[in-house]
């Protein structure tokens, strides 16, 4: 017989927004919940915390909720585990972390994790803050902390290829998080002065020329940056009002902000996430409720969801929205550090 959590997921009518939260994993992560990310599949879920084992995964079905959790790596990352994320593939899973090598990542199978991959031979600098791979899989990105602050390399089944030459133009600071666009046309990353957010073209296997930066700027430090699933909206999570910035987005860069949502985050924003069908937008930020979620559409923000019934206890850090988009997963600070509910757009 299903538990009430997952009975409610199963039987999902459709009404939009938050469903009943899913039970939490028999085996937690280890403390504080820091990323998120659903395996392309929609198989599994791995959170990056600031514990060790500073990665753990579980086997993942919205029928059902977490399975019992996977072995953890063999070799850990080395320190606290800022972000992660699988290759679109499904077959290797990634993590940006604080200390060297600052980048770690593993085979992936329906088994877990498989043995380290070697080392980049060019580390990037120094923290690792956020990672991505590109849509083909091709290549993968770490924002980190000094300079050239966005590392990017080869990607394929043999792991990391030779760093590609940094963009011509670099980020001002610190790069806190990064995106591909999902047409692989465009990377985007959100750094801690400066204009706040960079982008340049992106053609596979090299930085094109940045993008001029937005007319109105993000109003602080960009945590989270991501793409909408059209590739036509650039959307970034930062710490001061309106806590969340979106932009137009196209081949000749940003256009001009969309206006604020009429009901803004209730304080400094973490990440942000569009739903696969780009019809709904999550944010995770530092205060009550810790999460806010909008409608979306061509036009710009629509009206806030009702906030899920039972809240996060905590900040929230990281937030994913499964392949299929019916679970949005959050990573946070409270026990269970990871929460995830049903989700209807």
């Amino acid at each position: 017989m299903l538990g009430r959590s997952a009975l409610a997921a199963a039987t999902n009518t459709g009404t939009p927004g938050f469903g009943v939260k899913y039970s939490n994993p028999s085996t937690l992560p280890g403390l504080t919940g820091l990323s998120i990310a659903f395996s392309p599949a929609g198989d599994a879920v791995a959170i990056s915390t600031s514990g060790t084992p500073y990665v753990t995964a579980y086997p993942w079905s919205a029928s059902t909720g977490f399975g019992a959790k996977f072995s953890n790596p063999a070799t850990l990352p080395t320190g606290l585990g800022n972000g992660v994320a699988f290759s679109p593939a499904g077959d290797a899973v990634a993590v940006a972390h604080t200390t060297s090598p600052y980048v770690t990542a593993y085979p992936w199978s329906p088994s877990g994790f498989g043995a380290k991959y070697s080392d980049p031979a060019t580390l990037p600098g120094t923290r690792g803050n956020g990672i991505a791979f590109s849509p083909s899989g091709g290549a993968v990105a770490i924002a980190h902390n000094t300079t050239p602050f966005v590392s990017a390399y080869p990607w394929s089944s043999s792991g990391f290829g030779t760093k590609y030459t940094n963009p011509a133009t670099l980020p001002a600071n610190a790069c806190w998080s990064v995106a591909f666009s999902p047409n692989g046309a465009s990377i985007a990353v959100g750094h801690s002065s400066g204009s706040f957010v960079t982008a340049y073209p992106w053609s596979g296997s090299a930085f094109g020329t940045k993008f001029s930066n937005p007319a109105t700027l993000p109003a602080n430090q960009v945590n989270g940056i991501t793409f909408s699933p059209a590739s036509d909206v650039l959307a970034t999570a930062h710490p001061t009002t309106p806590f969340v910035s979106f932009y137009p987005w196209s081949g000749s860069g940003f256009g001009a902000k969309f206006s604020n949502p009429s009901t803004l985050p209730t304080g400094n924003s973490n990440s942000v996430a569009f739903s696969p069908d780009g019809l709904s937008v999550a944010v995770g930020h530092a205060v009550t409720p810790f999460l806010s979620c909008y409608a979306w559409s061509g036009s710009g923000f629509g009206s806030r969801y009702a906030n899920p019934a039972t809240l996060p206890p905590g900040e929230v850090s990281g937030v994913a929205f499964s392949p299929s988009g019916n679970a949005l997963g959050l990573a946070h600070t409270g026990s269970p550090y990871i929460t995830v509910y049903p989700w209807s757009s």
